[in-house]
């Protein structure tokens, strides 16, 4: 019956199919054939410090507890730049502020000492110690309305005597012999002609020379700004260097000003000081970060961070040191203005530089 050969049944169809699966090839069972909507692998990519630690804690489920400190703390600090830019900001806000309020009250952004706006200077001679802030005190009592400032002087451990600096009329001999007994009343005991000395200072010469000394550092400044445009070429890097050393010395100035620290001409000279200091760091960061190739941008502000840090710190700790042990208030003035500027730096290079940086180089398409 030719029909039943050629037409076999749903059961012997479904047999010979499930014959031929099982006699398929090891090979094929084994190694199947790549999906045509599969692609070849992508080239294995170096995460930045923040990326490895995010990677660590959404691993574990969280970001705190099982990742080090460090890693913690760069990941908030390369991740979270633009928040902390309300640091510095804040910062520079304040200080404008405590100087505004210093000129509204004195009309003055600075406190001058009698070397910038004339008066006296008489020092004293001493074989005993006294009490210097007692001494101010009693004098300013005596003489209301006059800028009075006493300091001792001598060498480490002993107190050879006093200066004394007051904001007199050096063409009056009246405001002149009452400073003197003023210091001889509080002294304790008179001093005769030629047992002290006296230095005058003029009002206009102290004006002139304080306006000659901002000239001064205006140009430093403008020339230091013009330099660094020059190497750099580009806008963002180069305004990022001069806002933190503008940063800096508003900073010391603001400390100056809310303490009532008076400034003499050292003052000036420290201010330009600072200068130098406050760009060297940021110099450094910048070359590193955009005139190097090597590693990732993480890692060159790291670098940067490492050596720029160490070296500002160690130069606050001399600074302190020197401010300690000197007995020249010119000395001590110097210092604690290098030392003020130079905390301040810490958060005007490594918060606001290195976040300008940043954003210069997302911009750029460099990160």
């Amino acid at each position: 019956m030719p029909d039943n050969q050629e037409h076999s049944s749903p059961h012997q169809h479904q047999e010979h199919q499930q014959g031929q699966e099982h006699h398929a090839s090891p090979s094929a069972q084994q190694h199947p054939s790549p999906s045509r909507h599969e692609t070849s692998p992508l080239p294995q990519q170096h995460p930045s410090p923040a990326q490895k630690s995010d990677a660590k804690g959404n691993a574990n489920g969280q970001r705190g507890p099982g990742i080090p400190l460090k890693d913690r703390l760069w990941a908030f600090y390369a991740g979270k730049y633009k928040p902390l830019f309300i640091v510095p900001l804040l910062l520079m806000l304040l200080s404008l502020g405590i100087i505004g309020a210093g000129y509204a009250s004195t009309g003055s952004f600075i406190v001058k000492d009698v070397s910038l706006k004339g008066g006296a200077t008489i020092t004293v001679p001493l074989d005993k110690e006294i009490d210097t802030p007692a001494i101010e005190h009693a004098i300013r009592a005596a003489m209301p309305g006059h800028d009075i400032l006493v300091r001792g002087y001598g060498i480490p451990g002993q107190q050879q005597g006093v200066i004394i600096s007051a904001d007199i009329d050096i063409n009056s001999k009246e405001q002149l012999d009452a400073l003197l007994t003023a210091i001889s009343s509080s002294l304790g005991s008179p001093f005769k002609e030629g047992s002290y000395g006296i230095e005058f200072f003029g009002s206009s010469l102290g004006a002139s020379f304080f306006r000659e000394s901002l000239i001064a550092m205006l140009v430093a400044f403008a020339l230091m700004a013009l330099v660094v445009f020059v190497y750099f070429r580009t806008f963002i890097p180069s305004v990022a260097i001069i806002l933190a050393a503008v940063g800096d010395m508003l900073a010391a100035l603001a400390f100056l000003n809310l303490f009532h620290i008076p400034i003499g001409t050292a003052g000036i000279a420290a201010f330009l000081m600072l200068i130098g200091y406050s760009v060297d760091t940021d110099i450094l960061l910048t070359i590193r970060v955009l005139k190097r190739k090597e590693g990732t941008v993480d890692e060159r502000i790291a670098s940067s961070i490492k050596t720029g840090v160490t070296q500002t710190a160690i130069a606050i700790l001399a600074m302190g040191i020197g401010f300690a042990m000197a007995q020249s208030d010119i000395i001590r003035q110097i210092m604690l203005i290098l030392i003020v500027g130079l905390t301040a730096d810490l958060v005007f290079t490594w918060i606001q530089n290195v976040g300008l940086l940043r954003y210069y180089l997302e911009r750029k398409g460099r990160t």
